[in-house]
């Protein structure tokens, strides 16, 4: 077990890195949609799918 983990150590930690990203992006965003603010940065006028879209308060 220990060998293993000495051989692949360079991996699990860009892994770790890697998940560590990811989760501070969807945090990011979680927070971001419930404060109201829009993630696609254009206006909802021109935009489809305006119905179903948060709009700020």
């Amino acid at each position: 077990m220990f060998i293993w983990l000495k051989d692949n150590i360079g991996t699990i930690v860009v892994l770790l890195i890697v998940i560590l990203i990811v989760g501070l992006i969807i945090k990011n965003m979680i927070n971001k949609k419930k404060q109201g603010i829009l993630s696609c940065g254009c206006g909802c006028s021109e935009c489809p799918m305006n119905s179903s879209c948060s709009k700020k308060k």
